[in-house]
């Protein structure tokens, strides 16, 4: 065996083969903040010397956005004579994006605020239990309460949900994993259902079903099952477009590891597809909850509406907290009015626990191993520099070399 001693310094020479950090574009400093304040108490000065001294003025709206173009103006101009030009198209994105979330972020906040205030002082644990049985005008708004709402609409997406989850994910299935002709024509119908409003699927379940068949059969009539399809389709294009985008983030390599394997394609995507999918299909599903749970205009067609607790949805007419805070906001006593505002802060209490949910279960469950020292044995997985400088020897360290043609 023929060995070669030598002197390494291995560790040196890979870090100095490591490329350099990704430059990413630095954030706002101290100064950046003090060059923004000065922007805008100079432009805020500047338009008003324009339109309040030299002119007879444009009105608030007008001043404000004249005021906001001399600020980006102004802004601009200085942080370029400062850093540069490159840096500052950088600061007048990073505020032009703040400010439209701002923008948009300020009515949302607005309304919640309203809305609680509103609801708040009527909210109690009496609007879970009571339903309108006995309630006269001239009550308070904390009597009664709308418990009817609330279990009809429980009904009514529970049966729109039954009802959709299975044909939302075979068509999302169908959509994604065949090669069949007909996934054009099925994915313009999923689009142009997407777009369809909400009204008009109400008026479609009122003149199929309930028109000819209601006078004849109990569950034609109004009730909370025809107010379960007009909501299941307006659940089935949010769930099967969200299902769909889920299942094309499946890697191919799972599926050509099953058909490999002598699976079928319908037991690749019953067995591999969907379960590795899981996560995101309840998420899809939770979101085309939260779509429907909040409309109105379907079930005025459909359930029609019924102040006292109805418990079946098959037949007679039936509340749901959409329809409750319409028909409340309407009349023209106090107390209804105050009590409709408390059925709109829970449905929106309702729709936001949802949204949530949809968070949770599409969380990324990859960071709980964020952190952890990998190494290069480590189920195979793909070694990174710091598993590489390990594995080399000290700096100092003799290295046997074997030569070619040589035993080792």
């Amino acid at each position: 065996m023929a060995a070669i001693t030598t002197t390494t310094t291995a560790p040196a020479a890979v870090a100095a083969a490591t490329p350099p950090p990704r430059r990413r574009p630095a954030e706002l400093t101290a100064v950046d903040y003090a060059t923004m304040a000065g922007s805008v108490v100079s432009a805020l000065a500047l338009t008003w010397l324009v339109f309040g001294v030299l002119t007879d003025g444009v009105g608030w709206l007008g001043f404000l956005v004249v005021a906001y173009a001399s600020f980006l103006a102004l802004f601009g101009l200085v942080t370029a004579d400062r850093v540069g030009p490159l840096v500052a198209k950088d600061r007048l994105a990073t505020v032009a994006i703040t400010t439209g979330a701002v923008l948009l972020l300020a009515p949302l906040l607005w309304l919640v605020g309203y809305v609680v205030l509103k609801g708040l002082p009527a909210l109690s644990l009496g609007f879970f239990t009571h339903d309108m049985r006995g309630v006269l005008p001239t009550m308070p708004a904390t009597a009664g309460g709308g418990r009817h709402a609330i279990v009809g609409s429980l009904q009514q997406v529970f049966l729109a949900l039954v009802m959709t989850v299975p044909l939302a994910v075979s068509t999302a299935v169908f959509l994604n994993e065949t090669r069949s002709r007909l996934r054009r024509p099925v994915r313009i119908v999923v689009d142009a259902m997407s777009g369809l409003p909400s009204v008009v699927a109400g008026l479609f379940i009122y003149a199929v079903f309930i028109i000819p068949y209601g006078g004849q059969v109990a569950v034609f009539g109004f009730n909370g099952f025809m107010a379960s399809l007009a909501l299941s389709m307006i659940m089935l294009p949010t769930i099967t477009r969200t299902v769909e985008v889920v299942l094309r983030l499946v890697p191919d390599g799972l599926r050509e590891a099953s058909l490999a394997m002598g699976a079928s394609r319908a037991r690749t995507v019953w067995s591999v597809v969907l379960p590795t999918a899981r996560s995101g299909v309840t998420t899809a599903v939770v979101l085309g909850i939260a779509r429907a749970v909040g409309e109105t205009a379907p079930l005025l067609f459909t359930s029609f509406g019924y102040r006292l607790l109805n418990q079946n949805p098959f037949a007679n007419p039936q509340e749901s907290l959409p329809l409750f805070v319409y028909k409340s906001i309407q009349q023209p006593d106090q107390s209804t009015v105050d009590r409709g505002f408390t059925g709109a802060l829970v449905l929106m209490l309702v729709v936001l626990a949802l949204f949530a949910l949809a968070r949770y279960l599409g969380r990324d469950r990859s960071r709980g191993g964020r952190g952890r020292r990998r190494s290069v044995g480590d189920g195979g997985l793909t070694p990174t520099l710091p598993d590489l400088l390990d594995a080399l020897p000290p700096a100092g360290a003799p290295i046997l070399v074997r030569q070619e043609g040589t035993s080792p």
